[in-house]
């Protein structure tokens, strides 16, 4: 070991470790139902500016691509190159809290994309803050690429961030502080990992409370889990990914109970049917297509499918596609395609 080994170890022996989640707080875990708010809505991440002033606590969608967005790398046949209105970032989520005045808003945002510094522009169109990289905390649902890539930009290379909270599962936490160059990050002090466990509720702000739901999903490197985020009068069920809800099922986990208990549902829909990827074994990339879901869901009422926004679209999917005929089987169906720049007042 050399001396800059030595030097970076001993650093990183000073940093406070993992910290453990905190017990329930009681009056905090229930997900609020009471839908007092409307809609904020914009047309797109880049053209929404300010966050609208009766919605002091709101979540931005700020992508709704699956992991290596659109276009994706190697497929130059795709419109999107040339028609820039057709580009989508990696699926995430950005938590905005508007209501301490004379200060900055509190931030946060869930998942790190590899699109996380054209979107951290966005969030600053939306929510200004006078601090570049300015971030509450970072909120990981697992370890593939489009959800936890963008931490390196974070780095000592890109931003030399200090100390922002990032809340993952035990694997995902262990994961990122013994595998380069995530441990880079932990060691530099650029984030401090904050551990979650599973159903235990994470207060991060006056009434609003995130918690972590185990997801069957492949877990190569770290869970998997989707959240819900509840505020002060409304909640957001956010899973990006998952295997197939028959599996959740399984578990003794029903999705359609999940959905009752909020106000929207962010659900994935990578793909829309079973045959996008001519070649590849889909059965190595489960989940669920959008048609077998919009079947599966047509049993509920009209106000429980109308909460379904469907997120994380391969670039394969005609849900991508502004004129295709299955975004009007989505709409015919009661639910809806999630839009980068919609906002949702919690």
């Amino acid at each position: 070991m050399g001396s800059g080994d030595r030097m970076i170890r001993d650093r990183r022996e000073t940093l406070p470790g993992p910290r453990r989640p905190a017990p329930p707080t009681t009056g905090l875990f229930p997900i609020l139902l009471i839908g007092l708010l409307g809609y904020c809505t914009a047309g797109s991440a880049a053209t929404a500016e300010q966050a609208a002033p009766d919605c002091p606590v709101a979540l931005a969608l700020l992508g709704t691509a699956q992991d290596a967005g659109r276009p994706q790398i190697g497929h130059h046949d795709d419109p999107a190159w040339a028609d820039a209105s057709l580009r989508r970032s990696a699926t995430a989520l950005a938590l905005i809290d508007q209501r301490e005045a004379g200060r900055a808003p509190r931030r946060w945002l869930f998942e790190a994309t590899p699109d996380i510094t054209e979107q951290l522009h966005a969030l600053d169109r939306i929510a200004p803050s006078p601090a570049p990289v300015a971030l509450d905390g970072i909120f990981l649902t697992h370890a593939h690429i489009g959800h936890y890539a963008g931490l390196m930009l974070l780095g000592h290379e890109a931003a030399g961030a200090t100390g922002i909270p990032v809340y993952a599962m035990p694997r995902m936490a262990n994961y990122l502080e013994n595998n380069g160059p995530w441990s880079q990050l932990v060691r530099y002090g650029n984030i401090d990992l904050r551990i979650l466990a599973d159903g235990h509720p994470t207060p991060i702000a006056r009434d609003v409370v995130v918690t972590p739901i185990l997801v069957p999903h492949r877990q190569e490197f770290s869970e998997v889990v989707g959240f819900t985020i509840s505020g002060p009068s409304r909640s957001v069920l956010f899973i990006p990914d998952i295997d197939r809800w028959t599996d959740w099922d399984e578990m003794g986990v029903r999705v359609e109970a999940l959905i009752a208990g909020v106000d929207r549902a962010y659900l994935d829909g990578t793909f829309f049917s079973g045959d996008e990827l001519p070649g590849r074994d889909m059965s190595k990339i489960p989940h669920p297509p959008v048609a077998a879901s919009m079947a599966r869901f047509a049993a509920l009422d009209a106000g429980e499918r109308s909460k379904i926004h469907f997120i994380h679209f391969n670039h394969t999917n005609p849900l991508l596609n502004p004129d295709a005929p299955e975004r009007e089987a989505v709409a015919e169906a009661g639910m809806r395609v999630a839009e980068e720049g919609d906002r949702f007042c919690l």
